[in-house]
């Protein structure tokens, strides 16, 4: 064979690979996507035949169809206008811009910014969350803690957040970040090392582990707890030097350094999967546990490290929720989020980027959900229903691929939940 034949064959070669590569790519937005638009357009359903008035005017449709189909868009116009409007803003954005272009202040734009960035803000315990349990889907390991981790996390920063008084900024504030970080970790590290030296399955130790932590903090937040504020079961709020600043002034806007936080940890678990060789053991290990084992790979002290990262993120989710928007902790505080992340991390396909980019999403959809609750008077939720839809659709594509009649890429990655559960 002539070098020409051998160059022309690794040619054709690579033009496959890159055609493959690029399919891939393309089916892991697309679907995803379609998965959202079509969970809305549902949701649009839902909440235009849950309307009395539509109800009513669908009833005299055979009379009057044009009036059944316009109250069947007003209904939804309305709500989700409201859910824009509440989440985005852009509307308000795009009018308060014209105004600072013309030579007006940049007071209406201040005000206008409020919901774009009250999004972010909630999005941002959403993106620590959700790369915990993407960790360990990485790894093999279903992390159902979460919801404890988060708690633990929190409890720590603001034990440390208003003990500590007379410490400056640059040295409470680190302190408490760190305080919330080792704390989760500590939960996290317990189902690992159970799962490592007894063989307790990750998923019933780390529910265990939830309740154990709802109690322990139930008893400290009680009224005369050893946390609890006075007469208040609540904790006492962080001193000044151990809040997470805020950086707008606008009456409202609770946008904060959080998010940037969220944004460089989102990177460095990306280049720890992706770039290290620790990395490439966590994903062997949830690719192929047997492979993992075979190739001398310490699979206990991995699962240790996961689990212990994994918690540790998830107390980052609880530490930057506690000391940049909250400033205490009271009972109920994580309101679900723990389990939220899972979904996050499904749609996110288990990838940083994925997880950032869903994060967003439900940030986005919380917010807008008060606004349409209030100007359209639709039930918060039907965003729940939306967000749980968006998640059978990822959970299940091939809904999705039927649905829009999508061909499955040959070769296709699918995304990494776990291979090993039940080890």
């Amino acid at each position: 064979m002539d070098e020409s034949s051998v160059s022309a064959g690794a040619s054709e070669s690579s033009n496959v690979r890159s055609k493959k590569k690029s399919s891939n790519l393309t089916s892991a937005l697309v679907v995803p996507l379609l998965a959202v638009f079509t969970a809305l357009v549902i949701g649009a359903l839902l909440i235009a035949f849950t309307d009395p008035a539509v109800l009513t005017a669908w009833k005299n449709f055979f009379g009057d169809p044009m009036g059944a189909l316009t109250a069947t868009w007003n209904s939804i116009a309305v709500a989700y206008g409201a859910l824009l409007s509440g989440s985005l803003g852009l509307v308000e954005i795009w009018k308060a811009l014209g105004v600072w272009l013309h030579g007006g202040g940049t007071e209406a734009l201040s005000v206008a910014l409020v919901p774009l960035a009250e999004s972010l803000t909630t999005s941002v315990p959403f993106i620590f969350a959700g790369l915990a349990v993407a960790l360990g889907f990485q790894g093999g390991l279903f992390n159902i803690g979460v919801e404890g981790q988060l708690l633990v996390g929190a409890l720590s920063s603001v034990y440390v957040g208003y003990h500590f008084p007379g410490l400056p900024i640059y040295v409470h504030l680190p302190m408490a970040i760190m305080a919330g970080f080792i704390g989760g970790a500590i939960w996290g590290a317990i189902p690992g090392l159970l799962k490592a030296y007894t063989g307790g399955h990750e998923v019933i130790t780390t529910i265990m582990m939830n309740w154990i932590i709802i109690s322990i903090s139930a008893w400290l937040l009680k009224v005369g707890g050893p946390m609890s504020r006075g007469e208040l079961p609540i904790t006492p709020e962080v001193l000044p030097s151990a809040q997470i600043p805020q950086l707008f002034s606008t009456q409202g806007n609770r946008f904060h350094g959080g998010f940037f936080l969220a944004i460089v940890v989102a990177i460095l678990v990306y280049w720890l999967l992706y770039k290290s060789i620790k990395g490439f053991e966590i994903r062997m290990l949830g690719a192929n546990f047997k492979a993992a084992v075979y190739s001398g790979i310490n699979v206990k002290h991995l699962w240790v490290f996961v689990m212990a990262l994994s918690g540790a993120l998830a107390g980052l989710a609880g530490t930057v929720q506690a000391l940049a928007v909250d400033r205490w902790v009271g009972m109920g505080f994580s309101g679900g989020m723990g389990f939220d992340s899972i979904a996050l991390a499904l749609l996110g396909r288990s990838h940083p980027l994925g997880v950032v980019l869903a994060a967003l999403l439900f940030g986005t959809l919380r917010n807008g959900a008060t606004r349409m609750q209030s100007v359209a008077r639709i039930p918060i939720d039907i965003i729940t229903i939306v967000q749980a839809l968006v998640i059978v659709f990822i959970a299940a594509p091939e809904i999705i691929r039927w649905l829009y009649r999508l061909r499955q890429p040959e070769g296709e990655e699918t995304p990494v939940f776990s291979t090993n559960w039940g080890s």
